[in-house]
């Protein structure tokens, strides 16, 4: 197993081996997709393998010609040569399984200038997933292999192998990687399997690397609620026959439940397996506790902090230590300890009891049995651990158009909407566009610009509707200035449509100028004169007479001293009806209020009549 030491204890692999007979391991393969578009005999679609190595382009594609050597097919040398495609297009190489590790064929390829391998089966079987070998010096190329690499059935291998010798003209392929990783939604859901020993080689180095490069990401993603992260540490159990021996009690915790494996392979002396297994339930718990504070992200810290200040190497990896790094990040040091447990105990830790239930494959997920291990959207991570490569396939993982701004930089993919606007609608008059930028590439749809909506197929056509549609290019409708004035076929009471104003004819699109006066739907009067205007009409009067617009009439403008003794007249008599009015008013309000006056007093009089009728009586007694 990857993660583990080369040179196992005895005891180790029995306690292994044991693990692995009691539960059906389920290993899924995970997939892309090779396109091959031409020659045209050969066109189609065909399913590959991604291999456990390299950096797979994650929602990405990659199209090229396929190379195959003339010789050392097998890729197991240095080619000793660059490969070239006569059209200048990537060269995918193809070589033959066999003879020495997947990652050095890998490693050959890319050194010969290869954008990407394709390993071909020679035995006709189910697709399998290229692992990297066991960690020695001679493997140290391994973590320098950055292009993608996939295993391809037997048939199709003969199929590009046939058409390369029947005919010069190039096969040209495209690797697919857009539906490796599920994209359902807004957000991302991602395990970390991991481990807090920091003395098992170079994985473990490897690991410790991708926390400290990758937590700013991760953090930064999850405070803003782009993901949920949750990190799992593998854990296993002694054979009941094992449980009293010194090997199982210094490697197990809670009478051989958890398990862990020695870091120095010594019994005797250094850490124990079981300092481990502690340390992992401490690191749960931490981020258990930190959940609940809503401060999850907060895990990213206490990984990278204990393995600076407690580390195995400096004899400091310690309950105390890891205390001190919980309390200088201001974490409940109580809370952790109860949800830790009695590690000595006779019965389950619920903790570490979920670790092993979930470290069994569900759904489209296999089993976890590697270390490191990131499980993404529920689909196992294929490729170099590394922050960059990781970051990708998290992004893939966005549904098109709701992925956070880091996975839209320069560095993390192309902008296809700086292409020809990505083929989308553009309204170049207001910077308008319906392409939007994804980390697969782009999609056509009609956007929401400050508040306006526009709507339509995104390709050929969008307008804008709604509220507040006329700020935006006048809702795609005719306006026009001129001498001065505005009109607008546009209107906000209309949640769509175009209508021309009133004074001109049109389709509110396009609106010509009424000649009111040629028409004679206007200004008729007796002795008026028409003259048309942009968007209306003046008449003039003969003499000195005024034009009333809304009576289509003229009035003399000067009147005579009879007609100002009426108007005077006229005025005086309002002026006295109003003044009449408000003394009425006044007159009617005082006497409401003394008769409403008058009906509360008078719910109290009897009672004062009546006493005075006591006392004259009471006097008339004593007379």
């Amino acid at each position: 197993m990857r993660g583990l030491q080369s040179t196992t204890p005895l005891i180790v692999s029995l306690l292994l081996t044991t693990i692995v007979s009691t539960v059906t391991s389920r290993f899924i393969v995970e997939k892309n997709t090779v396109k091959v578009i031409s020659p045209e005999e050969l066109a189609g679609e065909r399913e590959a393998a991604i291999a456990n190595y390299g950096i797979p382009n994650y929602g990405g594609t990659l199209t090229g010609v396929v190379v195959y050597p003339d010789s050392k097919t097998n890729g197991c040398e240095d080619f000793n040569t660059k490969f070239k495609s006569n059209s200048k297009r990537p060269v995918i190489l193809l070589v033959d399984r066999g003879d020495c590790y997947f990652a050095l064929k890998s490693w050959n390829a890319q050194n010969a200038g290869a954008a990407a391998v394709l390993v071909g089966d020679n035995v006709d079987e189910p697709l399998l997933t290229m692992d990297t070998p066991e960690e020695s010096f001679e493997t140290e190329y391994v973590e320098n292999i950055t292009i993608p690499s996939a295993f391809i059935t037997r048939a199709f291998t003969e199929d590009l192998k046939k058409q390369l010798k029947k005919s010069n003209q190039e096969i040209v392929v495209k690797i697919d990687w857009t539906e490796s990783m599920p994209h359902p939604d807004e957000r991302v859901e991602y395990e970390f399997w991991t481990n807090s020993n920091d003395e098992c080689g170079t994985r473990c180095d490897e690991q410790m690397d991708f926390v400290k490069n990758f937590k700013g990401h991760a953090q930064l993603l999850e405070k803003g609620g782009y993901t949920l992260f949750t990190p799992h540490y593998i854990t296993w159990y002694c054979p009941e026959a094992f449980i009293l021996s010194k090997q199982c009690k210094s490697q197990c915790i809670n009478n051989g439940r958890y398990c862990a494996p020695d870091p120095e392979q010594d019994f005797d002396s250094g850490y124990d397996g079981k300092d481990v297994v502690i340390e992992n339930l401490r690191q749960l718990c931490v981020h258990r506790v930190a959940n609940t504070l809503g401060r999850s992200w907060v895990w990213w810290d206490f990984v990278t902090d204990y393995h600076i200040r407690c580390s195995m190497k400096d004899q400091k990896y310690s309950k105390d230590c890891a205390e001190e790094v919980i309390k200088s990040l201001n974490l409940p040091l109580d809370n952790i300890g109860e949800c830790m447990g009695d590690t000595s105990a006779d019965k389950d830790n619920d903790v570490l009891k979920t670790e092993q239930l979930v470290q069994v494959g569900h759904g489209g997920r296999g089993d976890v049995a590697i270390l490191p291990t990131l499980v993404i959207n529920n689909i196992q991570y294929r490729g170099k651990l590394e922050s960059t490569a990781v970051l990708r396939a998290i992004c893939a993982g966005f549904k098109e158009s709701t992925e956070p701004h880091v996975c839209l930089t320069p560095d993390m993919e192309t902008n296809e909407c700086q292409d020809n606007n990505g083929g989308c609608w553009k309204d170049n008059k207001s910077n308008v566009t319906a392409c939007q930028d994804t980390y697969r590439g782009r999609i056509c749809k009609c956007p929401l610009v400050k508040g306006v909506q526009w709507e339509g197929d995104g390709y050929s056509s969008c307008k804008a509707v709604g509220p507040g549609r006329c700020s935006v290019n006048n809702g795609g409708c005719w306006s026009k200035s001129k001498d001065g004035q505005f009109f607008s076929a546009c209107s906000d009471s209309n949640v769509n449509g175009c209508k021309c104003p009133s004074g001109f004819n049109g389709d509110g699109y396009t609106c010509v100028d009424i000649d009111e006066c040629k028409e004679r739907t206007a200004c008729q009067c007796s002795g008026c004169s028409c003259k048309n205007t942009w968007g209306g009409y003046d008449c003039k009067c003969k003499g000195n007479l005024v034009y009333i617009k809304g009576e289509d009439t003229c009035i003399a403008k000067n009147m005579s001293t009879f007609g100002w003794f009426l108007t005077i007249l006229l005025i005086s008599c309002v002026i006295g009806v109003g003044v009449a009015g408000f003394i009425f008013y006044k007159y009617r309000l005082r006497s409401y209020m003394d008769s409403e006056i008058m009906a509360i007093m008078s719910q109290y009089m009897p009672i004062d009549n009546q006493n005075i009728e006591i006392n004259t009586v009471r006097e008339d007694a004593h007379a």
